[in-house]
């Protein structure tokens, strides 16, 4: 999973701030330049940034797109969870004998 690695779901939170660089994202990582840069090809093949060029580097985003697709992903975990909270919370209390 994209997000499984914390120095990984670091650099996600980091870009969510703002747009970012790899030079930019390594100041505040505790991983080499390169190590970031595997982190981000994860993130872009998970859809969940995307890069921009600008100049000599890339500027890193997230993608909105990919992101919405995680975020129903998810949605339909957390809707069955409360369908089966709802349930459990409707039914009357089972009388101890």
């Amino acid at each position: 999973m994209a997000l499984g690695d914390p120095t990984r779901r670091m650099i996600f939170e980091l870009i969510a701030e703002h747009p970012r660089s790899v030079v930019e994202i390594t100041r505040h990582v505790p991983v080499s330049q390169s190590a970031v840069s595997q982190h981000l090809k994860v993130l872009r093949e998970s859809r969940l940034v995307r890069s921009e060029p600008k100049g000599a580097s890339n500027v890193y985003h997230i993608d909105p797109h990919g992101l919405g697709q995680m975020r129903a992903w998810l949605d339909r975990f957390w809707s069955k969870t409360l369908a089966a909270y709802k349930v459990a919370v409707e039914q009357p209390p089972k009388e101890s004998q």
